[in-house]
């Protein structure tokens, strides 16, 4: 690899190069002006004058990953954003939205947002955005939120799990909806709702469908009904999001509501799309979420619904904790005396997995047609309009941030602790052998992962020694 630069840019090429999902793979020269922005791209593979050759390995946008919990101030023992923005970028990910909840405070005032802002200062190794909180009572907060930089706000219309961030019914919906439509905010629903469901206490709970049969696919169905019904009631002024959608029963409704023209999206996680409920060991918490993971049958649907477009994108939703929440042995966790080792049911809801979703995805995905474009789409693209940043982040071109990932599609990836970033390393994924393997990430010109790096002064476990990322406040980009 040359360290040489051409004139005042900073230059990256490739003989594989994907500029955005309607581009074909091709040779391309890039070169980035010292504010990190691409300067230039040429249709062809110059190595001589390259700061970084990619060679044969594919160079492509770098991921936005739009449902991340970082948990920081408050609760960085289940994680914090230099592990968690390690993790993204030796994956990859060169932009994460942090969720408003699982912090302390949480993010519902703009006062909360700016100690969010504060506590991540000088810990960010990618670029980091935050969306804010919808809560009971907090609707005259949201606009001072979005003036200050939130992304756009995420309630639950069920038990959210932590105390201090609660659900809000249909009247606290809509006072919050009526004012975000003052700015054509965004608003996102933890889509579930209670059915009268509930655990059958003589099942065993280290069973994982004892769990799963308390969290019906008809929870996600009823609260997609209610976010249709606001949605509808508030368009064209209220953008709405179903975040990580589980439940396959929920897709004809979701294609009848974009039929009707509805500004609605839908995403869904990498572990929907990758384990089924039929897997799942006995006492192994590490998979259990919510909503959860469902039959192999629901998977194949789907993922239906990613390749046909109805779903329109994919991310993480990292939701780490501390072994001991998850009633778990691993990584030293102690369970509680009173509590039973890989209880489903008590364990804390979250898989693990930030910046291990491209594997996952493409391990799986080829298998069913997806192509680099498709990744592109899903994972780049499309979080970044999701995220208001479409004029800055998602693909390569002239005027936007030089945000790349450079990573070999071909070459197998064992999933081992030792590439686990995260600061717990409970996932279900560890062990598990995938394909793609990232090399270097590099984060508005500068190279924040290397694969092929020693220690030095400025290289410490192949990361930067030194942060470069930023946090995000600029300018929400129209959505629709």
């Amino acid at each position: 690899m040359s360290q040489s630069t051409s004139s005042s840019y900073t230059v990256f090429t490739g003989k594989r190069v994907l500029l955005d999902s309607a581009s074909q793979v091709g040779p391309a020269t890039i070169h980035v002006d010292a504010a990190g922005k691409i300067a230039r791209i040429e249709a062809s593979y110059n190595p001589a004058e390259a700061t970084l050759d990619a060679g044969d390995r594919l160079l492509m946008p770098g991921i936005v990953d739009g449902h991340v919990h970082i948990n920081q101030p408050g609760r960085t023992q289940w994680e914090g954003v230099v592990t968690a923005s390690h993790s993204a970028a030796a994956g990859g990910v060169t932009t994460i939205i942090d969720m408003p909840l699982n912090c302390i405070p949480s993010t519902v005032t703009a006062d909360a947002y700016s100690q969010k802002r504060e506590s991540f200062r000088d810990g960010m190794w990618v670029d980091v955005g935050t969306w804010g909180g919808v809560v009971p009572g907090n609707a005259q907060d949201l606009v001072p939120m979005l003036d200050v930089g939130a992304r756009g706000f995420k309630c639950f219309l069920c038990d959210s799990g932590v105390d201090e961030f609660p659900p809000v019914n249909e009247q606290q919906l809509r006072e919050a909806m009526t004012e975000l439509k003052k700015k054509n905010g965004l608003i996102m629903f933890h889509a579930e709702m209670d059915t009268g469901a509930g655990v059958d206490e003589t099942s065993d709970p280290t069973e994982y469908n004892t769990f799963l049969n308390s969290r019906p696919a008809n929870m996600e169905v009823k609260a997609i009904d209610l976010v249709i019904k606001m949605c509808r009631e508030f368009a064209p002024h209220v953008p709405c999001h179903i975040v990580h959608l589980s439940a396959a029963d929920a897709l004809p409704a979701i294609r009848a509501a974009k039929a009707e023209g509805l500004p609605l999206t839908v995403e869904t996680c990498f572990h929907y799309l990758t384990i089924n409920a039929e897997d799942v060991p006995s006492r192994s918490t590490e998979y259990k979420c919510c909503p959860p993971i469902r039959s192999k049958a629901n998977r194949d649907q789907l993922w239906e619904a990613v390749l046909d477009g109805t779903i329109d994108f994919v991310v993480s939703d990292h939701s780490p904790c501390t072994p001991d929440l998850k009633l778990h042995p691993c990584c030293g966790g102690k369970i509680p005396a009173a509590a039973v080792e890989g209880d489903f049911v008590k364990a804390w809801g979250g898989i693990a997995s930030v910046g291990i979703g491209l594997p996952l995805l493409w391990t799986e995905g080829q298998r069913r047609g997806l192509t680099f474009q498709d990744i592109v789409r899903l994972i780049c693209e499309r979080t970044a309009v999701h995220s208001g940043l479409k004029d800055r982040k998602g693909r390569i071109a002239v005027g936007l941030d030089a945000d790349f990932v450079v990573w070999a599609p071909e070459e197998e990836n064992k999933i081992t602790a030792d590439k686990l970033h995260f600061r717990n390393k409970l996932t279900p994924y560890q062990e598990r052998t995938c394909v793609g393997l990232v090399h270097q990430t590099v984060v508005r010109g500068t190279t924040v992962y290397d694969i092929s790096k020693k220690d030095s002064a400025d290289w410490d476990n192949k990361f930067s020694a030194k942060p470069h990322g930023q946090w995000l406040d600029s300018p929400i980009t129209p959505r629709y």
